[in-house]
């Protein structure tokens, strides 16, 4: 106000105690994949009530927890607020705001990335994207470290949504970018957005626009040693990888258009990502 200028840090992240909160759940039997679905644009939980009771001896021993108490949990805490009811009168739930949505973020890259020089090596990665406009080493870090914490149980709930989130957890600047996950466009959702913010369009960064696309072992007719085995040409050009990367190039084409005519002086980069279980992956990006 003083200054006439945007603060360096829009959100307020003097959060600390509400990190300790996501810390807990992701400990918890479920919790990992409660999280990584709460982080999706406006994803909502669905109970049959809020819990009301919270003792010592089942917050700290009892491993059992119901999808209802970790709700009520995150609720009575602060980071799931009330959303109504649903039409046969269950609680909605969503992520309440984008200070906490951050704090999600931050969680999940450290319950899959535990590892301090894992988390800047994937950092640096992803500054190549919005910095160069090089797409290769975020998606060489993640065949290399990020999905070595997937395990098979994963196969079955896995799809882009996951894929993005993981590139999400690397990507995510609220100091220099507007970032929005399935932003829409005319009635239609770009996966991610990072348009720069207004103040800070005289950095040398690239706006960014990826369509993230997942495709299962078993579609594309390979099991996981095959598919590691793949040179990326090879992976390139298997059927299915083929389809789903022209399936993306024509999403991200209308997207890169409408963006364009919404904001008008972009320097966007576009990208689809597409995903061959949690194997390999493969991209292109589109001039």
């Amino acid at each position: 106000e003083k200054t006439c200028t945007y603060p360096r840090k829009m959100l307020d992240s003097n959060l600390a105690v509400d990190e300790s909160k996501l810390e807990y759940m992701a400990r918890m039997p479920r919790g990992r994949d409660l999280l990584m679905n709460l982080v999706q644009k406006n994803h909502e939980l669905i109970v049959f009530d809020i819990e009301d009771r919270f003792g010592i001896k089942e917050m700290l021993s009892d491993q059992s927890k119901d999808n209802m108490f970790l709700a009520s949990f995150l609720y009575y805490f602060g980071v799931l607020t009330l959303a109504g009811d649903t039409p046969d009168l269950k609680v909605r739930l969503k992520v309440p705001n984008l200070v906490i949505k951050s704090l999600y973020v931050d969680r999940i890259q450290k319950m899959l990335l535990p590892d301090p020089g894992d988390r800047d090596e994937g950092a640096n990665a992803a500054e190549q994207v919005y910095q160069k406009g090089d797409m290769a080493p975020l998606c060489a870090f993640m065949e290399n470290k990020y999905f070595k914490v997937f395990h098979n149980r994963d196969y079955w709930w896995a799809n882009e949504l996951t894929i993005k989130t993981a590139f999400l957890t690397l990507l995510y600047n609220d100091i220099l970018y507007i970032m929005d996950s399935e932003t829409e466009i005319n009635r239609r959702y770009a996966d991610l957005t990072m348009i720069i913010r207004p103040d800070k369009r005289h950095g040398r960064i690239f706006d960014v626009l990826i369509e993230f696309k997942f495709v299962r072992l078993k579609h594309a007719g390979v099991t996981a040693e095959h598919a590691r085995g793949l040179s990326m040409d090879e992976l390139a050009k298997l059927p299915e990888i083929v389809r789903q990367m022209e399936n993306g190039e024509k999403q991200v084409c209308a997207y890169g258009h409408e963006l364009e005519q919404r904001y008008g002086n972009l320097r966007l980069k576009k990208f689809v990502v597409v995903a061959l279980g949690f194997e390999r992956v493969c991209f292109k990006k589109l001039s």
